[in-house]
């Protein structure tokens, strides 16, 4: 009898205990219910037609709210009173989503969170030409991040977005790159300094493409840097080689005569590159350890252009911003005229030997460059001619 008796005041404590339970789901039901009482959504619907306009926040939460009541059985007016909401917080999320991205880019320099937002925005329409010129205009930015994915995902998105642009597509509103031309150069930047170390053919085109238009790239050092690599790891470093292989410690011919005459058009490209990075770094202290770099090449290769000498060098530098960019060479298929072959410096970078012209030392052949002396732009230097959180600049 004792034992029942303890039994059963255990399971009375137990019921005692359960009842607070059971009342506060049967609060929290009724909560939802009156909730989404007709009334209550009644409620909603006002207060959302209220704020719409002055209040989009609220107004996306009141038909959030409004929405997550089950459905049941409606009317037809009810019914178009929930796509109504439907629509409108779609195209809600998607305005929030489209000025997220630029500020994340532009102005908090988050870009693994902005790609990844970007991404999302792309699923459901990949040809955004806004989302992708964003994207990929900032794409050099990520370089410093070190992530392959980021890095392809890049290149990628300022590829399309050249595509879409070049096949006639276009935005109403370029801000805050100012321009449809802002955009071009950029982009061509992004694809330029993320492709140099593996293509620096192809990065070449796009990294000339970026200095022909009026923005920050043009006045930067780094984008000059930069074409004097792509010159100097690609036709360079390929056309020197084929000549070693080929003419190396045998006679001089009318062909070696010309692969030479090829080879110093690429340099007299290098030099002229080498020189605006110089220039452009001028006294400024943010740019005395790349400047160090640029100098020591553009001395080595204009030493190798002018009997190993560096007479006119600095005049050269102070001088070739008032000169155009110069084009990628034509290659030569006749010799000229000089038995030594020369660059032509009055329409190619402007540089002159003592004598007025640009010869090549007696006895040297075309060599890669000591490692000691070689500063690629691809990894020696930052590649960050602008600041993407003053996007005004980019004019």
């Amino acid at each position: 009898m004792k034992k029942l008796i303890t039994f059963l005041s255990i399971l009375t404590t137990v019921a005692i205990l359960a009842l607070p339970v059971a009342a506060r789901n049967a609060v929290a039901v009724n909560s939802i219910q009156d909730q989404c009482s007709q009334e209550a959504k009644d409620a909603l619907y006002q207060s959302f037609l209220k704020n719409r306009q002055s209040d989009q926040a609220k107004a996306y939460d009141d038909a959030k709210k409004y929405l997550a009541c089950p459905a049941g059985e409606v009317t037809e007016a009810q019914q178009k009173i929930i796509d109504y909401l439907k629509k409108w917080s779609t195209a809600y999320e998607e305005g929030v989503r489209k000025a997220r991205l630029p500020a994340l880019l532009y102005n908090e320099q988050k870009y693994v969170e902005a790609y990844a937002l970007g991404k999302e925005m792309l699923a459901a329409d990949p040809e955004n030409l806004k989302v992708l010129v964003d994207l990929g205009a900032s794409g050099y930015l990520v370089a410093p991040l070190k992530n392959p994915t980021l890095t392809a995902e890049a290149v990628g998105h300022a590829r399309k977005a050249l595509q879409l642009l070049e096949s006639g597509k276009t935005l109403e509103d370029w801000q805050p790159l100012a321009s449809r031309d802002v955009a071009l150069a950029y982009l061509n930047y992004t694809i330029g300094s993320l492709t140099l170390e593996q293509d620096p053919a192809a990065a070449l085109k796009n990294l000339l493409k970026a200095a022909q238009f009026e923005t920050p790239l043009k006045k930067s050092p780094y984008t000059y840097a930069y074409i004097a690599g792509a010159y100097e790891t690609g036709a360079y470093a390929k056309q020197s080689d084929e000549y070693k292989k080929m003419y190396s410690g045998k006679d001089e011919t009318p062909e070696s005569k010309l692969a030479l005459a090829n080879i110093n058009q690429i340099v007299d490209r290098m030099i002229d590159a080498y020189a605006r990075a110089v220039a452009l770094a001028g006294t400024d202290a943010k740019f005395a350890t790349p400047k160090a770099a640029w100098q020591e090449s553009l001395t080595t290769w204009y030493k190798y252009r002018n009997s190993d000498k560096t007479e006119g060098m600095n005049e050269l530098v102070a001088g070739i911003l008032s000169k155009p960019l110069p084009p990628e060479p034509t290659p030569l298929t006749v010799l000229p005229a000089s038995a030594t072959p020369a660059a032509t410096p009055a329409t190619n970078n402007g540089a002159a030997g003592t004598n007025g012209t640009m010869t090549t030392p007696a006895g040297t052949t075309p060599t890669t460059k000591p490692a000691s002396t070689t500063t690629t732009p691809a990894t020696g230097t930052k590649p960050a001619p602008g600041k993407p959180d003053k996007p005004r600049n980019r004019r």
